[in-house]
């Protein structure tokens, strides 16, 4: 047999004296801590497999320290684990933006009040209530208006008397004095009840309005509303933007309800003026509500189809 092929780790020396422990024992000593596992002068090194204890009697030594280390490493990995449950219970209770590597940006939408629909008076259907053949609004159309955003400054001009703006300065909405009579005849002609309004602009310069234009019935707030768009185009020009086209980058996962709220959207035609003018006129039973955002070079899309939805499920 070669000098490799020895294993003097399991040999007692020759020479009588005590043979030397190994880094192996040395470690399991130390942390065993018992008197009686050292090494004993002039006898060979323990037996590498572990001896059977007499019957009821003690277990060996050896088995002792290795339910010891069993027992430490077990303390071990329970204390980590503990550990690692608690940081992921820190991350769980928190809000993404507040993990770091997980904030979202903002999408751009605005921070509204809570949306609630204003009470009917006492007996009253809803607008789409199978009873209600008018599809009318009984509730105050004032509270149905879409209030501003978190931050936005209201725009008193629109207050008009009560609550209620005249005619004629929704008529200004319009470009030319040739749409403003059309549609001041249109109004007339389909029995226009009334009209409520609400703007205002928001710290990055975004300036929105929206008008409420109130008729007896669902089937004469329809024909209006035809004589006032069409799905290429609006038929009459606002003021701000001259040429407008179907938005077809507007989402109808947005819309409210197609059922109960119509809708057409427009984007100005590039290129802009001044400012981007987007707009959207509703039909919700007798009611037709026009949508108006601007902004100085761009309008963002975002905030402008959140106006149209939270509005529509108001008028809905």
């Amino acid at each position: 047999m070669t000098e490799q092929q020895q294993t003097p780790a399991t040999a007692a020396p020759t020479d009588g004296t005590a043979a030397e422990p190994s880094v192996g024992t040395q470690v399991t000593e130390q942390l065993a801590a018992e008197p009686d596992t050292a090494p004993v002068e002039g006898l060979p090194a323990p037996a590498t497999e572990t001896p059977t204890a007499p019957q009821g009697g003690p277990a060996a030594p050896k088995d002792r320290r290795v339910l010891r280390a069993v027992l430490r490493w077990t303390a071990v990995v329970t204390v980590f684990a503990a550990l690692g449950a608690g940081t992921a219970y820190g991350i769980a209770g928190m809000e993404r933006t507040d993990v770091p590597g997980l904030a979202t940006e903002s999408d751009g939408r605005w921070a509204y009040p809570e949306i609630t629909r204003p009470p009917l008076p006492s007996g009253s259907p809803s607008p789409f209530d199978t009873k209600n053949w008018a599809q009318a609004h009984y509730a105050d159309l004032r509270a149905l208006l879409l209030p501003a955003p978190e931050g936005a400054t209201d725009d008193k001009t629109l207050r008009g008397a009560d609550g209620w703006l005249p005619t004629k300065d929704f008529l200004n909405v319009f470009e030319s004095k040739e749409d403003r009579d059309d549609v001041g005849q249109l109004l007339t002609d389909h029995g226009l009840r009334h009209i409520a309004a609400r703007g205002w602009t928001t710290p990055d310069g975004t300036g929105t309005r929206v008008y409420l234009l109130q008729f007896d019935t669902g089937t004469v707030a329809d024909d209006i509303y035809g004589e006032l768009t069409t799905y290429g185009a609006p038929l009459h020009a606002v003021r701000g933007a001259a040429e407008a086209e179907f938005d077809d980058e507007y989402p109808t996962a947005a819309d409210f309800d197609s059922m109960s709220v119509m809708r057409y959207s427009y984007d100005e035609v590039k290129p802009y003026g001044a400012e981007q003018l987007r707009q959207a006129y509703l039909r919700a039973g007798d009611v037709v509500a026009v949508v108006l955002q601007s902004r100085k070079g761009t309008a963002a899309a975002v905030p402008f189809q959140q106006t149209v939805t939270l509005q529509s499920q108001l008028l809905g």
